[in-house]
């Protein structure tokens, strides 16, 4: 900045005494004010640009265009600057989107005016302060006042990334080889950002694409092999006789050009899509984005919806902030006015080391790496004010004198190309810090040569031994976003992957991600690791029995959670995908310095609420670490067994659809035995439909009705044919006039869903009479007096299936027994206790009768819940909350605490999951097995 400072002095100086007539001197202003930020004639060599005015439909001229950066519109001197910047911004709606500028910049050879257009902030100068506000044009050297993050970067990226898509499907068509191809256009990637960025000389690239190569493409390949040659030799390496153009770009270094590759033949097309891209101004994409994004461009299905799918820098943060980013914040802030703190601080993060061992394109080092670098030079900032005389600005500009280095930073990927792009991201970033450190202190480390990132390690993370990755370090943090994949979804080689990784063959159903909590904690077992862990994951290992399998051995080395995100969805997913819903868990060891932090999510928003627990348990909520695991009996005394409801077995001939109930419906003997027949479905909302249900039917009148014989018959049929391999369905042909299975109860009783919509507050069960027949889709359980209505209706019951209950595929509350109801801690209850919840109870049925012919659906739809139905939830929740050691309208946080309180209490010392350490092959005991009930 202070060669730009002496220039922009040194334009002035030469200005002062033009005339300032716009039509003799305009271009020439423009490009030496261009110039002092080093941008040559070759890119913005759009002076006199046509272009329509929106206004009034007529031609006009832009003065001069940098595509992507900036519109300038000149006047002659003592002319309204406001006029001028109305009618450039009048000229923008005819450009493309690869041209739109950020900033429009409006002169009377007197004065400059600057509007952001992001920001929406404007600034105006005397061409005599030219030098002192030379820094608000640092844009045009590649500085500039971009916002990491941003929506700006964002957009930008998605361009970039649109762009880069449409070379390598050029590249792809001429039949080039798919790994070439890759390596090329990663040096491509390169070579643009340096072109923009202030690692080359201005447009030095593209003024070689212009100049130095035939307009047909001929000998485009060749040329760009022999300046990439060019770049991977240093000065001394090169020949003598270079191109005075080639001779100018700099040495790279870094291993990014060092691989020979074959020379890809290239037609005109294909150069004028390359210089297309030279018009984007890459130095305003973010890594972090544009990395997920170039990811995809391989694949033909991801490169139609690029834009619509990628890792949010919102969610990187989500798992680096509350890990070590917040903490070294506060640290700073703390500390402000203390060298001393700040100098511990920096020199804490100098001690820092990352590992994300399932890195894709590195989205979570670069962004780590980036904000560091961001608090860095904070410190060094504040520092400066702190002390002057001690803190010179040369000492901080040589890399070494970092805190924060990409060697730092380590990476295990599965593919090549992701890791090439990480290795290419970390250049990017560590070029982006490095101009922010030279805008704010007027000096940096030198842009090139750049290090070589040999960190990043192309292999199976789960075979990969991660000691050879990252070095012996008491300050590491693995973190990252590991793939997903259910037991269905594994394949055979994953199962091993899985079992290698935990050192068992009984895997139940973890999911494939828990493989990397395992590996990590083995590392951090042996000598000389310590740190700290932390994974976006599937939400499933948060819930059901997925939870004792996982959380078991992690608690048993000593590890405890630190903060964890509940679930939440993650955000711009892929058109036409199912959205993924994941939580963050991230484990400390030791004494914790402060309390866990806990964030967790309204339906369907992305918006948190941070909460401070004493303890995080395994299901992401306060309580105590107990691990609820399946049991074939109701842990509460309160509480009978329930059973699913019956099973047919009967092809479809005792089940009655609605095509069939005319003709049943005017059989006279038929119809006496028609009974409603419920699963979740239809209890909810109230569906119709139908069975025969013959338990006692007199045998003449299945010989007498057309109907029953028929149907009866054909369930005989059915049954014995010889395709039915099971002997118990074949044997069930004795007996075709019945249910397979029958679990109907013969009294009143308590119907409960399968599954209940995460949008209701309250669980949509009912209390049924023994005419309504039971599907294998509802469970059941005698309810004579409505005691159990009651407490599954309750907010307390709500709670615990949230807190320990599975979810469905679509990511519903799943009721199973032996999790969710055999697990309810209810204690013991008093028989006034009693007749309380089933009072209680008693009103939620009469509020719900105020509006009989609503369905479940309609009534618990949460927009629209009737006052006195709530009301009657209000008073049902007063009389199991007092059950449970609760008054005053608790929250759910609270419900929790104590459910899991009452649960510790009742569960006997002998039955009690405790934290067992990880058991190897031949070991007597093994992880505790997540399979269903």
């Amino acid at each position: 900045m202070n060669e730009i400072r002496t220039g922009a002095a040194r334009f002035a100086l030469a200005w002062e005494a033009s005339p300032g007539d716009e039509r003799q001197d305009a271009q020439t202003f423009v490009r030496d004010l261009l110039a002092v930020y080093g941008v040559t004639a070759s890119k913005a060599a759009l002076y006199e640009y046509r272009a329509k005015r929106f206004s009034t439909g007529g031609g006009g001229y832009i003065d001069a265009l940098i595509p992507g950066i900036a519109i300038v519109e000149m006047k002659s001197a003592g002319k309204n600057l406001v006029d001028a910047e109305t009618q450039a911004l009048d000229y923008l709606d005819d450009l493309d989107d690869v041209q739109l500028p950020r900033y429009v910049i409006t002169s009377d050879f007197r004065r400059i005016r600057l509007l952001d257009r992001i920001e929406d902030v404007v600034h105006e100068w005397a061409l005599s302060d030219m030098a002192s506000n030379s820094d608000r044009l640092g844009f045009f050297a590649g500085y500039g006042s971009r916002v990491f993050g941003s929506a700006e970067q964002e957009a930008a990226s998605i361009k970039a990334a649109k762009i880069m898509a449409s070379l390598y499907e050029e590249l792809e068509g001429s039949g080039y080889n798919d790994h070439s191809a890759s390596v090329f256009l990663v040096r491509t990637l390169f070579a643009l950002f340096a072109d923009d960025s202030g690692m080359f000389e201005r447009d030095s690239f593209t003024e070689f694409l212009l100049t130095r190569t035939a307009s047909d493409g001929s000998d485009l390949g060749a040329q760009l092999t022999m300046l990439y040659q060019v770049l991977a030799t240093s000065s001394e390496g090169r020949q003598r006789n270079l191109d005075e153009l080639v001779a100018r770009f700099p040495y790279v270094n870094g291993g990014v050009f060092d691989e020979p590759l074959i020379i890809p033949s290239f037609t005109a097309a294909m150069r004028k899509k390359l210089l297309e891209a030279c018009d984007f101004n890459w130095s305003a994409i973010s890594p972090a984005v544009f990395g997920s994004l170039f990811q995809a461009v391989k694949s033909k299905e991801a490169r139609r919806e690029l834009g619509e799918h990628y890792t949010t820098e919102t969610n990187i943060l989500k798992l680096i902030g509350p890990m070590f980013l917040d903490e070294l914040g506060d640290r700073v802030t703390a500390g402000w006015n203390e060298t001393r703190k700040l100098e511990r601080v920096r020199a804490d993060m100098g001690l820092m080391r990352f590992l994300d061992p399932a890195c894709g394109c590195g989205n979570f080092l670069v962004v780590g790496y980036r904000e560091l670098r961001a608090l860095d030079l904070r410190i060094l900032l504040r520092l400066q004010e702190l002390n002057p005389s001690k803190y010179q600005q040369t000492m901080w500009f040589m890399g070494e004198d970092l805190p924060v280095k990409l060697s730092h930073f380590h990476g295990i990927e599965l593919e090549e190309w992701p890791a090439r792009i990480a290795a290419m991201a970390m250049h990017l970033v560590e070029h982006q810090a490095n101009l922010a450190m030279v805008e704010a202190l007027g000096d940096g480390p030198e842009a090139l040569p750049l290090d070589k990132v040999q960190h990043i390690v192309v292999g199976n993370a789960i075979l990969t031994d991660w000691t050879t990755v990252v070095g012996q370090t008491s300050h590491l943090y693995v973190m990252g976003n590991p793939p997903f994949l259910g037991h269905k979804e594994r394949n055979e080689e994953q199962t091993a992957d899985l079992r290698l990784a935990w050192n068992t063959d009984s895997i139940g159903l973890l999911d494939y991600v828990t493989a990397w909590y395992a590996k990590a904690i083995a590392l951090f077992a042996l000598p000389g690791f310590a740190g700290q862990f932390a994974f976006v994951s599937t939400n499933s290992i948060a819930l059901g029995d997925s939870v004792p399998a996982l959380f078991s051995p992690v608690f048993a080395e000593g590890w405890s959670i630190k903060f964890a995100h509940r679930t939440f969805r993650w955000t711009s997913e892929a058109s036409g995908k199912a959205q993924v819903h994941c939580v963050i868990v991230g484990f400390q060891k030791g004494t914790p310095s402060s309390r866990p932090r806990l964030f967790d999510y309204e339906h369907g928003s992305q918006m948190s609420f941070e909460s401070h627990p004493r303890q995080i348990n395994a299901y992401l909520v306060e309580g105590p670490n107990v691990l609820v695991t399946p049991r074939r009996k109701p842990l509460s005394p309160s509480l009978p067994q329930i059973s699913a409801g019956s099973t047919p077995i009967d092809w479809g001939h005792l089940t009655v659809e609605k095509a069939d109930y005319p003709d049943v419906f005017a059989d006279k003997i038929a119809v006496k035995y028609l009974r409603p027949y419920y699963g979740g479905e239809e209890l909810i909302n109230k569906l119709d439909r139908w069975c025969l249900w013959l338990v006692d039917a007199e045998p003449s009148d299945i010989v007498n009705s057309r109907v029953l014989r028929t149907r009866v018959e054909a369930v005989r049929a059915a049954r014995s044919a010889p395709t039915v391999k099971r002997l118990a369905s074949r044997e069930l042909a004795a007996t075709p006039q019945l249910f397979g299975e029958r679990r109907q109860p013969t009294s009143e009783y308590l119907g409960i869903p399968q599954a209940f919509a995460r949008i209701r507050t309250y669980a949509t069960a009912a209390r049924l009479g023994p005419e309504v027949i039971a599907s294998i889709k509802l469970f059941t359980a005698a309810d004579s007096d409505g005691f159990l209505f009651a407490i599954i209706s309750s907010s307390a019951y709500m709670a615990w299936q949230r807190a320990v209950g599975q979810r469905t595929p679509n990511n519903q509350y799943s009721f199973t027994a032996s999790i969710v109801w055999n697990n309810l801690p209810i204690p013991a209850v008093s028989d006034a206790q009693r007749l309380g919840i089933i009072a209680g109870g008693e009103a939620v049925l009469k509020a719900r009768a105020l509006h009989a012919d609503r369905s479940l659906a309609d009534l618990y739809n949460p927009l629209a819940m009737d006052p006195p139905l709530l009301k009657a939830h209000a008073r049902l929740d007063r009389a199991v909350d007092l059950v449970l050691g609760m008054r005053n309208n608790p929250t759910e946080a609270g419900r929790l605490a104590a459910l899991f309180a009452s649960y510790e209490r009742m569960s006997a010392a002998d039955q009690l999951t405790t934290p067992k350490a990880i058991k190897r092959r031949g070991a007597s005991t093994r992880i505790p097995d997540s399979g269903g009930e």
